[in-house]
């Protein structure tokens, strides 16, 4: 996916310093990935590489190495950068008692391998071709248009199979009784 950017400092052309302004059409594009790199979204890059530039044009005069530009500007977006995420304001509510966690009852491990057992034994009870759908949609992941791909069926078969398949599982006794 590749984002249109505006020109970074479209109005360069009009600029005090037009060595800053050539620095920036030479420098955006790759100044621009460093900002997103910094950010959580392209806008907000924008944004940051804006300020960074314009904080640089400010010191365009004192800055005495201009072979070192970049180094400037990136240092100008990390400072940014931290600046804006130490402003960011906390909403904190304090309470004079913690309220209580509710203890969520953990299943015994040997009551879940049960359960695991119990069900591939009926998955295992299925017709080959039922069996085969489930496995491949529930234990392998795979979606009903690549079951059917790699069944050689349509996805219409794999969903009426799969559909009797889970009302046999639901049916099934040995699943009643572990449930």
């Amino acid at each position: 996916m590749t984002a249109t950017t505006t020109p970074v400092c479209t109005s360069a052309s009009t600029a005090v310093y037009p060595s800053f302004s050539s620095y920036v059409r030479a420098r955006g594009p790759v100044l621009q990935r460093t900002a997103r790199s910094l950010t959580s979204n392209p806008c907000d890059a924008e944004d940051l590489l804006q300020t960074a530039l314009t904080k640089t044009y400010l010191a365009w005069e004192r800055i005495e190495d201009h072979r070192a530009l970049d180094g400037y500007v990136r240092r100008a977006l990390v400072n940014t950068r931290t600046s804006q995420w130490r402003k960011r304001k906390v909403e904190e509510f304090p309470y004079d008692e913690l309220p209580e966690r509710e203890a969520a009852p953990s299943a015994d491990p040997a009551e879940q391998q049960a359960l695991r057992d119990a069900m591939w034994r009926a998955v295992l009870r299925l017709p080959v071709r039922q069996r085969a759908m489930v496995v491949l949609r529930y234990y392998e992941d795979l979606t009903e248009v690549q079951t059917a791909e790699l069944l050689g069926v349509s996805v219409g078969t794999v969903k009426s199979a799969v559909s009797r398949a889970l009302g046999k599982l639901r049916e099934d006794p040995e699943l009643a009784c572990a449930a």
